[in-house]
């Protein structure tokens, strides 16, 4: 752990954030969409996240049709968490107005690029309702999410943040982007995203270790309080979407005999999902252990350990960690 008096901050990584934002930039109509719209007779998210494999009982239109499910979701989920992200990050190139130049452009380009994700997720929103059976809802409040989190201490909140963005990479390198059975749109949609979120796994560790750096012992302790709430928080929007979806999907399928079991296995998917798979990314976890003592990791992982089952029945990672 470094002293805030010590702690230099790393233009050059900054500068680098930068040059690749210049270099990758892209349009939501022109690069992402194209006019198109999506086809449902491929899958949204592949297997390795939704876990439809484990409901054998599912004709193969059934699981592909949960997979769209769960896929809308997902993007519905990264605008929900972007609300809190473009925020949060917009404050903190505050703390960069009459210091590193850098730094600051690098943030202020980080907020636009959230926006913009912002944006493209509302969009494909209305491209899948527009396609899909009627009756699907996602049932969080983005602004009412984002005023919980922001309640919260820094440290605790670009944990998160760091968490969310490492593992929507590995999502995506290693199964969202080799999978050959995915609608190609929404395939496009990650892709793009993942090509900016790169840099900015890159900006929220480097806020993760200044903040790090600028607490003491005491104010650490209690922002691992802050992060097991919010891990908590998730966790209550995980369940209630999950639910809805589950519901959603039994009302369009008429699979009413099997509604225990897909509630159980869309739950399961989404834990895995949103929470697990963010738990165990190395990189995150090499930056936590770095910051915490072993009594504060011991809390840590105790507060995950109800979730941890989530995992893929075969009990070997998934292609959605392979990264």
């Amino acid at each position: 752990m470094q002293s805030a008096a010590t702690f230099q901050t790393d233009t050059q990584r900054y500068a680098r954030c930068i040059a690749a934002s210049r270099r990758i930039r892209w349009d939501i109509d022109r690069d992402v969409i194209r006019g198109r719209t999506f086809d449902l007779a491929h899958k949204f998210l592949p297997d390795g996240l939704s876990l439809v494999d484990e409901l054998p009982f599912l004709s193969p239109a059934e699981q592909r049709f949960l997979s769209q499910v769960q896929g809308r979701t997902y993007a519905n989920m990264f605008g929900l968490v972007e609300r809190f992200v473009s925020a949060k990050v917009l404050e903190l190139s505050r703390d960069h107005w009459f210091g590193d130049q850098t730094a600051l452009e690098a943030l202020v380009r980080f907020t636009d690029e959230e926006l913009k994700h912002q944006e493209l997720f509302r969009r494909i929103e209305q491209l899948a309702a527009a396609h899909m059976p009627a009756g699907y809802q996602f049932g969080a409040m983005p602004n009412e999410v984002a005023a919980f989190v922001l309640s919260k201490r820094n440290w605790a909140v670009l944990a998160m943040t760091c968490q969310l963005e490492l593992f929507s990479q590995a999502h995506y390198r290693a199964s969202i982007g080799t999978a050959t059975e995915l609608s190609e749109l929404y395939k496009d949609v990650f892709l793009y995203h993942w090509r900016e979120e790169s840099q900015h796994a890159i900006m929220d560790e480097l806020e993760w270790l200044r903040e790090d750096a600028r607490i003491d012992a005491a104010e650490r302790d209690a922002a691992i309080d802050d992060m097991i709430a919010l891990v908590t928080g998730m966790d209550e929007i995980v369940q209630a979407q999950a639910s809805a979806d589950a519901a959603y999907f039994v009302q369009v399928t008429g699979r009413q005999e099997h509604a225990a079991q897909i509630a159980a296995t869309v739950l399961k998917a989404y834990r895995w999902t949103y929470i697990v798979t963010g738990a165990l990314e190395p990189r995150f976890g090499k930056l936590l252990t770095d910051m915490v003592t072993e009594t504060q990791m011991a809390r840590i992982q105790a507060a995950m350990a109800p979730l941890m089952y989530a995992m893929p029945a075969s009990g070997q990672p998934s292609p959605a960690m392979a990264a």
